[in-house]
């Protein structure tokens, strides 16, 4: 199986000032270059541009070599490194974006390294990044081959995303997550070290954790969330929609909730976090109750917003609605009549998904929350496409479980475990 190393730069004349980046993609054989990229950015800083200058990496090994090809990055930027290795904590709000982009295409892949080498080892990064601001004092655009072209005045853009995949017609689905441009910022960022002494790429100063990602050995301590579904409500009974409405928990839902409590409080997690909404609220006490842990709130862990289809059951919507339902049955970016699109749900918890990965590294959390948001989490840590999303069935109150490391790796460990409620 062949392997890549991304060498990737970005400089600012001005910091800030004219930015730009620069990318190549080697065969990690024998150093041939088979892809070189390079672009002018505006105004931005040096952190923006080799953030830019990564993604811009990243992307090309994805259309190169797809989802799950091996790659090594090395940087001469010691602070994109250390925060992509989980090292460094992110003080500037402006990186944040990239940093959440760049982790977004790295677990698309198998990243082995994160590498610092000195300047004098990136040269080819650093010449590509000179040769686009180059190209643009002169109001050209960079070619590969250094041929830059005549173009309008550059302005700061994020490479494109790969296209997602459409859903199946048969089954209600979601969308991959689309990238959302980063605009530069003003600021340079201050970054130290968030525990021990920073060592080599993909360790992060932390005692290395029993399990591992994949078939490779353990590198980095997992954060770890436990994704419990709630429990039972009048509706889930009736199989009818049920969105952001606020149904309790009915006699069989608190029992289901007191049993997944029961269950989890043995692996003593460190935090749990839940969904605003009724049940999954409920869900979550059962839990604190029993540990003394305080429930956190966050919403992007909510349900999918049915809007005018809440309540209905499948073929009542089939029957008023028949042309809606078509449509958002065959494309993730339509909502239900006055709702929210599964496209516009994947987004929003792909960001909750990064938030708490962060808040909580290297703990484990508890996760309360419904059907749509465990699903395009576990759809996105296996790098599967969104019609795998119509061969998941999830029971109420069930488990399953992700691990996330700082090399970018993450595992599913288990899915839809209802061991606890027999």
């Amino acid at each position: 199986m062949t392997s890549y190393l991304i060498e990737a730069d970005g400089g600012s004349r001005g910091n800030p000032g004219p930015a730009g980046y620069g990318a190549v993609v080697k065969d990690a054989t024998d150093g041939q270059a088979l892809v070189e990229r390079a672009e002018a950015i505006g105004m931005a800083t040096n952190n923006v541009a080799e953030y830019r200058g990564l993604i811009a990496g990243l992307h090309a090994v994805l259309e190169l070599a797809g989802e799950g090809a091996s790659v090594e990055v090395r940087m001469d930027s010691k602070l994109v490194i250390e925060q992509m290795a989980g090292r460094w904590k992110i003080k500037n709000e402006g990186l944040r974006p990239l940093a959440s982009e760049a982790g977004e295409l790295a677990r698309r892949l198998r990243v082995t390294g994160w590498t610092w080498i000195p300047r004098e080892r990136n040269s080819h990064a650093d010449r590509l990044a000179n040769e686009a601001m180059d190209a643009a004092a002169k109001g050209m655009r960079w070619q590969a081959g250094d041929s830059p072209s005549p173009s309008s005045p550059p302005v700061p853009s994020s490479p494109s995303s790969p296209p997602s995949s459409s859903p199946l017609v048969s089954s209600p689905g979601l969308s991959s997550p689309s990238s959302t441009p980063a605009e530069p910022v003003d600021l340079l960022d201050l970054a130290e070290p968030t525990s021990g002494t920073p060592n080599q790429a993909g360790t992060g100063g932390r005692a290395p954790s029993e399990t591992g990602s994949g078939w490779r050995a353990p590198t980095t301590t997992a954060t770890t969330l436990l994704l419990l579904r709630h429990g039972q409500t009048a509706l889930s009974v009736e199989r009818r929609f049920s969105g952001t409405g606020d149904p309790e928990l009915t006699p069989t839902g608190l029992t289901q909730a007191t049993r997944a409590a029961e269950h989890l409080a043995q692996i003593a997690p460190d935090a749990i976090v839940s969904s605003p909404l009724k049940r999954a609220r409920q869900t979550a006490e059962a839990l604190a109750r029993l540990t003394g842990l305080d429930v956190d709130i966050d919403e992007g862990l909510r349900e999918t917003d049915f809007g005018a289809w809440e309540g209905h059951t499948f073929t009542e919507i089939q029957r008023r609605w028949p042309a809606e339902l078509s449509a958002w049955l065959a494309d993730p970016a339509v909502a239900p009549p006055d709702g929210e699109s599964f496209g516009a749900t994947a987004r929003r918890v792909q960001q909750t998904r990064e938030r708490l990965v962060e808040r909580y590294a290297g703990r484990t959390v508890v996760v309360v929350s419904h059907v749509t948001p465990i699903k395009m989490l576990l759809r996105f840590a296996l790098l599967a496409p969104p019609a795998a999303l119509y061969r998941m069935h999830l029971d109420l109150a069930c488990l399953s479980r992700i691990e996330y490391f700082a090399d970018g790796q993450c595992v599913v460990k288990y899915f839809n475990d209802t061991a606890h409620l027999r």
